[in-house]
């Protein structure tokens, strides 16, 4: 049967949404096996319908699903998927959402706001998983939101691994986009055979979305080829802004690695025309034609979610895929 792996009395099934069938094809194809096939449409309203095409029952399924925009179409299609395994008898189910929903509302700035991220946390269980894995966790503590197992995968040995074969002769600096991030981008600096750290200081308004001002550079970046490393770029701004604000200080160029390219407008626009060298991101989001540029580089997830994948079905150990390690 398509999408279906036995060993012994066990069987793993790979279902997706519609929202990136390129990935889950990729990790299928990783693991030797099909995609779930399903049928899935909208009514008039906008209501999503699905159906498993084969028997799941008993079966260890793993169902993926990016969320990219509309993201709330994509997530209650993925809730939806969750519920229809768990009411068609699947045995344990196992959520993969490369690039978690609301990541980033996963705390309060001011009085009378939501902590999004823990009630999307709590959708997921309500609807019947079992175990959630995602990667790059926009603050690795929301996996406290589970009462479930939660496998925070990094994407940073992918990333990194492609950064050094390519700059790695040349004398690299690691910059954090803030001082919250310092603590990955020293992660970055170690993997990178113990290069030298810098970071950016600025401030952003909790009233104001997707705003954020780099005011200065902390850190030796002179003559430098600076790696800016962040977990996801949205529109943009702030991260041209490092990028303006690095150039400023006498970097010689400038590579942002990102894992999730998010990418709303005017994002491909102020990246095309930066002082960007190159882009590096991961493929935990589809991005469509029309939001690609000539500085971007776009690397497969799929090898990472496979190996952890197959860990979770054999019971064995994914600690190395979540700690960094090779």
């Amino acid at each position: 049967m398509s999408g279906i792996i036995k060993a012994g009395e066990k069987r793993l099934v790979l279902a997706s949404g519609r929202a990136h069938p390129v990935l889950a094809q990729e990790v299928a194809e990783e693991l030797g096996i099909e995609v779930l096939p399903i049928d899935a449409w909208d009514f008039a309203n906008g209501e999503i319908y699905v159906r498993y095409g084969e028997s799941v029952r008993g079966a260890d399924a793993f169902v993926l699903q990016s969320h990219p925009a509309p993201i709330n179409t994509w997530l209650m299609e993925h809730l939806i998927m969750i519920d229809a395994l768990k009411r068609a008898s699947a045995k344990r189910i196992t959520a993969i959402a490369p690039s978690f929903p609301y990541a980033r509302q996963d705390k309060k700035h001011q009085g009378r706001e939501p902590i999004s991220a823990r009630l999307v946390a709590d959708l997921y269980q309500t609807a019947g998983i079992d175990r959630m894995i995602s990667v790059d966790l926009h603050a690795p503590q929301l996996q406290g939101y589970f009462d479930r197992p939660v496998d925070h995968l990094m994407a940073m040995p992918i990333l990194a691994e492609y950064v050094e074969k390519k700059y790695g002769d040349e004398n690299i600096v690691v910059v954090s986009p803030d001082a919250g991030r310092i603590k990955v981008a020293e992660q970055w600096a170690k993997r990178l055979g113990g290069v030298g750290l810098a970071f950016i200081h600025k401030s952003r308004d909790p009233k104001r979305p997707n705003q954020a001002v780099a005011k200065r550079v902390i850190g030796d970046v002179a003559g430098r080829t600076c790696i800016l490393t962040d977990d996801m770029i949205d529109t943009a701004g702030t991260i041209v802004q490092a990028v303006e604000a690095l150039r400023t200080n006498g970097a010689e160029k400038v590579v942002v690695a990102t894992t999730h390219p998010i990418f709303s407008d005017p994002a491909t626009e102020r990246l095309r025309s930066s002082e960007v060298v190159e882009v590096v991101c991961t493929n935990t989001l589809p991005i469509p034609p029309e939001k690609q540029f000539d500085q971007l580089t776009q690397l497969s997830i799929a090898p990472l979610i496979a190996r952890a994948v197959r860990a979770v079905f054999d019971d064995g150990s994914v600690t190395s895929l979540f700690d960094g390690a090779v």
